[in-house]
């Protein structure tokens, strides 16, 4: 038996530019640059794989993998990760 991975909270690019709010409800909510609520939508996991539902039924997968979420093209961080890296690129 596989038990789902904890990913509720704001999960960051290492350039801050995205925003995904994973919330415990089950909804997500993305912020895009200075466009909040760009993508919103509905969440399940399964895991460590999340399969995301958007309110205009457009369908996108994510795996997290030691800690990141890799969601199709992107590379998300828990919002303390994303500060870190962030730092460690302006050394």
């Amino acid at each position: 038996m596989t038990s789902d991975i904890d990913v509720v909270g704001i999960w960051v690019t290492a350039d801050g530019h995205i925003r995904q709010e994973l919330r415990a409800d089950g909804r997500y909510d993305e912020a895009r640059g200075e466009r909040r609520s760009a993508y919103t939508g509905r969440y399940t996991v399964t895991g460590n794989h999340l399969d995301y539902v958007d309110d205009t039924g457009f369908t996108a997968t994510g795996d997290i993998r030691d800690g990141v979420l890799y969601h199709e093209h992107l590379v998300l961080y828990r919002e303390s990760a994303a500060a870190e890296h962030r730092e460690q690129a302006r050394r």
